[in-house]
């Protein structure tokens, strides 16, 4: 395909949610592209007027596929509890004729197969290897995954990359791991490439980060911005994390704890591709952060 126009977002709820706004946001302001939010039926979001909003019922192929009629792409930044339910849109996507599907992807490497069999990614990688098999069986569509890493500006915020609520931050295995994130701008521009750029990502994986970092680097930029907070650093390791995770998760505990234990095996641990070697950076226009970024944002949070 040569070109986009026409783009349909999926899971968008207007100012609200961690990924979905950001990247939803990016692609109006770019000015680009014709967007048509597909909303489920009896939400009450809102959205701005140059939008177009359809209604469908996310359980029903037939609704989602007339609320897909004439889109070029569809974008889903469902959330958790929806990403299993993709294979419905991807079913509707092919009915509609739609030519590119980009999933709810958004995070840690899945061609690492460590990171494939962690629990936490479970319906992510059920969601490629269903698009794989439509594709391979002579479906008219294609994809794009976009891996980014984990987030690194609301990693921050929330005390994930380094939890600074206390000043007690957990280093995972030392703190020394070097690790590549990316901010939810950055994510959103991203998509915005994979969309300026249809023939170079076609059914394929493009890899981004805002920075490459460890839980070290991240701590002393940390003590600049807020040099009068004292620290005590913990040292913890993710096999740890794993094994408590494990052990819960064959309790029948499937709780956001235990789904992050996983997660932070898939961002500080270096047996699951943390780190990207080769960048679509370039291609997809994605900004960097430099040190002085990262001090800043650690002022506002440490302020």
């Amino acid at each position: 395909m040569s070109s986009i126009k026409n783009v349909a977002v999926v899971g968008i709820k207007w100012a609200a949610g961690a990924l979905g706004a950001p990247i939803f946001k990016e692609i109006i302001d770019s000015g680009k592209f014709n967007v048509t939010v597909v909303s489920r039926e009896g939400s009450k979001s809102t959205f701005p007027s140059s939008v177009k909003v359809v209604k469908a019922d996310y359980n029903s192929i037939d609704s989602l596929t007339f609320a897909l009629k004439g889109q070029d792409v569809v974008v889903s930044a469902v959330g958790y509890e929806g990403i299993l339910g993709q294979s419905l849109i991807v079913d509707a996507a092919i009915a509609a004729g739609v030519k590119r599907f980009l999933p709810s992807e958004f995070g840690a490497d899945l061609s690492n197969p460590n990171a494939a069999q962690l629990p936490v990614f479970g319906h992510k990688v059920a969601t490629r290897k269903y698009i794989e098999e439509k594709v391979a069986a002579g479906a008219d569509i294609t994809y794009t995954y976009v891996v980014n890493g984990g987030f690194l500006d609301w990693g921050l915020d929330v005390g994930f990359l380094l939890n600074w609520r206390e000043g007690k931050p957990e280093l995972y295995n030392g703190g020394d791991q070097i690790f590549s994130a990316t901010t939810l701008l950055a994510v959103g521009r991203a998509v915005v490439g994979v969309l300026s750029h249809p023939d170079e990502t076609k059914n394929r994986q493009v890899y981004i980060q805002s920075r490459t970092i460890s839980q070290n680097q991240l701590l002393d930029l940390a003590k600049k911005a807020a040099p009068e907070k004292e620290w005590e650093p913990v040292i913890v390791t993710t096999a740890d994390a794993k094994k408590n995770s494990d052990e819960k998760l064959a309790k029948g505990e499937v709780t956001p704890e235990v789904m992050y234990g996983y997660l932070f095996l898939s961002v500080f641990d270096e047996a699951y591709g943390v780190r990207f070697e080769k960048l679509d950076n370039d291609l997809l226009g994605v900004p960097q952060w430099t040190d002085a970024d990262i001090e800043a944002h650690f002022k506002k949070l440490l302020a």
